[in-house]
């Protein structure tokens, strides 16, 4: 391992915290990062950490020389960038991370469309709904709901996400028509639910133009968005659900969207991020390959809801 190795080597280390995660990650011995950093600390002549058998922490000395490792990094990085926009195809990996359903449903045919088209390129896909750090874990394009709290990071829309409210024949026939918040309020609902998250509560514009929310009665909780809608479809519940959530459901009559005059807000936009504005031409084709299959104006989810422009307060 040559100098500029062991420099990243050592914020390897600190972004993971510890020699023995650095290790497992690299499927080496804790004590060959041990002797790697000692051996950078004696070609410096300083110490850059402060270890004990608990914990490890910078020193003065190894503050500024991780900062200078994060500027190799992104130098390394950009120039690999760079010399990729010349080549007269894309290649190399791609690496993307996606929301789990958005990823099944749509990045999944992008890149078997994209692939066909530029088989010179390998592609990594990871599906999770965590927050991913996009730069630390090194993804090129990330696919999330809303912007990122990391301003550094590069945005750009790829479509809207509106919110409707369904239930299916046998909810509305037990319950009878919901034609109020009350109403809609005192129902059994199903709803996302995961540590630290519970989306139960949902914004509206009254009559007035002014913003209110409702909260659901919620009956059944679930961190997985398909069975919100499964469950809906069950009979048990209803639920509110985002458009791209929807299949055929509604167009088989499995379930009904209720309450269309209600004024919803959207859940929000789905966005492509990326580290670089100068992204790798394979990043900026990529994305350009998804959205010609999400389409520009209207997206082709909102397609398999009949009438849907005019609900929800769209007309």
């Amino acid at each position: 391992m040559d100098f500029p190795s062991r420099l990243l080597l050592l914020l390897e280390v600190v972004e993971l915290g510890s020699f023995t995660n650095v290790a497992e990650q690299r499927n080496v011995d804790r004590s060959v990062i041990s002797k790697h950093i000692s051996r950078l600390e004696d070609e410096l002549g300083v110490r850059l950490l402060n270890r004990t058998t608990r914990s490890l922490s910078l020193t003065a000395a190894g503050n500024e020389m991780v900062n200078q490792a994060k500027s190799l990094r992104d130098l390394l990085s950009n120039t690999h960038r760079l010399a990729q926009n010349y080549h007269a195809e894309p290649r190399g990996v791609l690496r993307i991370t996606s929301t789990t359903l958005f990823g099944r449903q749509y990045v999944q045919q992008a890149v078997q469309t994209f692939q066909q088209q530029y088989p010179e390129v390998d592609i990594e896909l990871r599906l999770e709904d965590r927050v991913v750090d996009m730069v630390r874990e090194g993804f090129d394009i990330g696919f999330r709901i809303g912007k990122p709290k990391d301003s550094s990071l590069i945005t750009r829309k790829v479509a809207r996400s509106r919110l409707l409210i369904v239930a299916s024949p046998d909810f509305i026939e037990k319950y009878g028509n919901i034609n109020t918040i009350e109403q809609l309020e005192s129902l059994p609902a199903t709803v996302y639910s995961a540590p630290g998250l519970v989306i139960d509560k949902f914004g509206y514009l009254n009559e007035n133009n002014e913003s209110r929310s409702f909260q659901l009665k919620v009956a059944y909780r679930v961190n997985d968005v398909e069975m919100i809608t499964q469950s809906a479809v069950a009979g048990n519940t209803l639920a509110v659900v985002t458009a791209q959530m929807i299949e055929n459901e509604i167009l088989d009559g499995k379930l009904i969207p209720i309450m269309t005059q209600l004024n919803l807000d959207d859940f929000g936009t789905f966005y492509a991020v990326y580290p670089h504005r100068d992204a790798p031409i394979k990043t900026k084709l990529f994305i350009d390959t998804l959205k010609a299959i999400i389409g520009d104006d209207v997206p082709v989810w909102e397609k398999h809801i009949p009438g849907f422009a005019n609900m929800y307060g769209r007309t």
